[in-house]
């Protein structure tokens, strides 16, 4: 349960939500970073939120609709009254190519149909759109989402890598509680320009692979680190000349890591939630040592100056290698 003292519940927006400062991202157990096993992520998710974490964050895109079968099947019961579900839509297959992107109005209400059975719940209590459609105006598909709310089986409404015009542009049809981006010491560009918007209309900031998808752990420190099958592979900051420069930008996580005798890990989160209350980062895992370290870093105090020291070691577009490869590219920050 929450023991330190930045673990003061952070609000969504002006949803009423509250959630443990820290949150779960779900996407691991579902293959994304190689092979997981379900009964272990069930140990896991349960081990996180006897820990005292409630916000999990899924989406029907997860293993198409096996992450958020996953949440049904761990948290039957007292379980799911203590957590902040969230979940998204906008993702779905096509054969032989990447996945494609749907904000069309009917598609929001089928979606959200199926999320509910498969998590076997009544209601989600944030509801993402996954990618925004920049086929559909977004006043169209907020506004499914709207309706959503009003039939109760939604409770709060959030965006993924939308960009600020785009979050204010829905936020006027319906009140928008957070918006989902990565943001991280090695990642900063999109997720800062978006936050004075955020801020502007009062509105929650979740940040997603805000470890650098493991590079701010300190852990991997060659590519033979990265299983087989894993999705790191084939993301470009993990590539040759990439991954070797952005190794060499952890020195400064690691040397105020070094000098308050904790991990890497920790100060880079941190450092994040030093950022503002607004902010609620949910770093993935699937190992419950992992999530001690994580909430560990809630009791990682950071002076002015160090947070000042590590903004100027990694300042935005410092990291080398854009964060998907070109076809995630195309869909993020619209």
């Amino acid at each position: 349960m929450m023991t330190s003292m930045n673990a003061k519940a952070r609000t969504l927006g002006s949803s009423g939500l509250s959630v443990f400062p820290v949150g779960l991202g779900c996407m691991s157990f579902s293959g994304i970073y190689g092979t997981s096993d379900d009964a272990e992520a069930i140990r896991v998710i349960h081990h996180a939120l006897d820990r005292g974490v409630t916000l999990l964050d899924s989406s029907d895109m997860y293993g198409w609709g096996h992450n958020e079968t996953l949440l049904g099947m761990a948290l039957p019961g007292g379980r799911r009254a203590k957590v902040v579900l969230a979940t998204k839509f906008g993702q779905f297959q096509r054969p032989n190519a990447p996945s494609g992107v749907n904000g069309r109005p009917e598609y929001v209400k089928a979606a959200c149909e199926a999320s509910l059975k498969r998590l076997g719940v009544e209601v989600i209590d944030i509801y993402f759109q996954h990618r925004v459609d920049p086929t559909v105006p977004i006043e169209d598909t907020v506004g499914a989402m709207a309706d959503l709310v009003k039939t109760g089986k939604v409770r709060a409404l959030g965006l993924s890598e939308a960009r600020p015009e785009t979050i204010r542009r829905a936020h006027a049809v319906h009140p928008i509680a957070a918006v989902q981006s990565e943001y991280s010491l090695l990642y900063r560009e999109h997720a800062e320009e978006t936050l004075k918007t955020t801020r502007a209309l009062g509105i929650s900031f979740v940040a997603y692979a805000p470890l650098g998808r493991s590079l701010l752990t300190g852990t991997v420190r060659q590519a033979s680190d990265i299983p087989e099958g894993d999705g790191r592979g084939r993301q470009p900051r993990f590539a040759a000349e990439n991954f070797v420069h952005n190794l060499a930008l952890i020195a400064a996580i690691e040397a105020i890591a070094r000098e308050k005798s904790v991990k890497p890990g920790q100060v880079a989160l941190a450092w994040l939630l030093a950022q503002g209350p607004d902010i609620v980062p949910i770093p993935g895992t699937k190992r419950a040592e992992r999530i001690d370290e994580n909430l560990g870093s809630l009791d990682v105090m950071l002076s002015a100056d160090d947070v000042a020291r590590l903004s100027s070691a990694l300042p935005p577009g410092a990291a080398a290698g854009a964060r998907y490869p070109e076809a995630g590219m195309k869909i993020v920050h619209i």
